[in-house]
């Protein structure tokens, strides 16, 4: 291994954001004794994770996969992140003005839940609770990282700060600043990107049945839309969150209304499975794309999260892409710590590139052939549609299949038991 006296830092991870902060966090468990430095452009919050934390009702959420779930248990982190989490027991995927349908349960996988939807801020607390307790990360936010400049055996990093500027030389660049990485351009890598032409407009919705644990896809004219269930809310187990797939044109009919009638256009698409909408919170909206890095591996700088994929969120396989992708990343890391390698060689990175590259690809290919199968602007009959729902529900390999997707334990690795080694570290 090269003589760590000459660089300030081993990983320096540039963005603190839920995938940041989890690597950070997973470096420090299963291959301790890397110096960690992360770069986040938003100040740290001040507040531990309190114990009667009450969500907000407009909070952002993320859906988090069975296989997810494994790898925060892994990680000593999922005890606390459950105390404010829904589970998702049963997924129920079906199209608009057609009889097909697809359910999928998780008695029939032998596991008490397909997956689990946390308030982002929440998984934020538990994560940064937990990283304050670990000696050999170093945080610096607000900031910024500005510009790399290779090295021998790593990198050179520009950092600004309160508005001056320094160098760190770090011997590995994690690329974690999201899906508009001002890094990954200023490394000059390219990206395969494509619009979908729609828009997602998320938001928390309450209704007047309760949500029991089932998570809604629903397929659409006008494109797919999901319904997520949510913990907390003015009558608990009736809050879900919302991601609606609208055209720009739709989206401003929609932003122009109140909020009964949100509730009431809302109604006219997705139906009265459960009564009706009482509550049409905050919106939120952005464009939707594929954005797929073309080279997310060079010596020193490796890419991870939105900044190396970002994907249409209705099937909700993004952030669990990422995570599963973040343990790939750790697994090369300990290989470079046991070959005696740098963190950042070539032949670690390549490493993670060969074994989450897989995963990436039918994951990407899952989601996206979600949206061009059931999407709206797509030409694709919808007696073929239709005909896919139910095949898939009455065939059980198909079915078993799709379920295995959408919990996330498909790609190899994502049920890699912990080694005596690790569990002593996150015990």
């Amino acid at each position: 291994m090269a003589d760590t006296q000459q660089w300030d830092t081993d990983i320096l991870i540039a963005g603190g954001g839920l995938a940041g902060a989890t690597l950070a966090l997973a470096i420090c468990r299963l291959v301790p004794g890397y110096r960690v430095t992360v770069v986040e452009a938003f100040p740290l919050s001040d507040d531990p994770a309190p114990t009667d934390y009450q969500p907000s009702y407009d909070a952002r959420s993320t859906a988090l996969s069975w296989g997810s779930r494994d790898i925060y248990e892994r990680l000593g982190l999922w005890r606390a992140i459950e105390q404010q989490a829904a589970a998702i027991r049963h997924i129920h995927v079906s199209e608009k003005g057609r009889f097909g349908v697809t359910r999928l349960d998780a008695s029939d996988h032998d596991q008490p839940a397909l997956g689990y939807v946390a308030d982002n801020r929440w998984l934020g607390l538990c994560l940064m609770q937990d990283l304050a307790q670990q000696p050999d990360i170093d945080w610096l936010a607000p900031a910024q990282a500005e510009g790399v400049i290779s090295l021998r055996e790593g990198v050179r990093v520009t950092i600004r700060q309160d508005n001056e500027t320094r160098d760190l030389n770090a011997r590995c660049l994690v690329v974690a600043d999201g899906g508009r990485s001002g890094l990954r351009e200023a490394l000059g890598i390219d990206t395969r990107h494509e619009e979908y032409g729609q828009v997602a407009l998320i938001a928390n919705v309450s209704t007047e049945r309760p949500h029991d644990g089932v998570a809604w896809e629903r397929f659409t004219e006008r494109g797919p839309m999901a319904l997520l269930p949510q913990v907390g809310g003015p009558q608990p187990g009736h809050r879900s969150a919302l991601v609606w797939t609208l055209s720009p044109e739709a989206l401003d009919g929609v932003l122009t209304l109140d909020e009964a009638g949100r509730c009431a256009r809302l109604q006219q698409v997705f139906g009265w499975r459960l009564g009706r909408f009482t509550r049409f919170g905050e919106c939120h909206h952005y464009p939707l794309s594929l954005t797929i890095a073309k080279e997310c591996v060079r010596p020193g700088v490796v890419l991870v999260g939105n900044a190396a994929h970002a994907l249409h969120p209705v099937a909700g396989q993004g952030f669990n892409l990422a995570l599963r992708g973040l343990m790939a990343l750790v697994d090369a890391f300990r290989f470079a710590r046991e070959n005696n390698l740098s963190p950042g060689d070539l032949r670690a990175l390549e490493r993670y590139r060969q074994q989450h590259a897989p995963d990436q690809q039918q994951t990407i290919g899952f989601s996206d052939s979600l949206i061009r199968l059931f999407g709206g602007d797509y030409p694709v009959p919808g007696v073929t549609r239709n005909a896919g729902l139910t095949g898939l529900d009455l065939l059980p390999v198909a079915k078993h299949w799709f379920a295995r997707r959408a919990m996330g334990v498909a790609a190899g690795g994502s049920h890699r038991q912990p080694s005596d080694h690790e569990r002593e570290h996150w015990q």
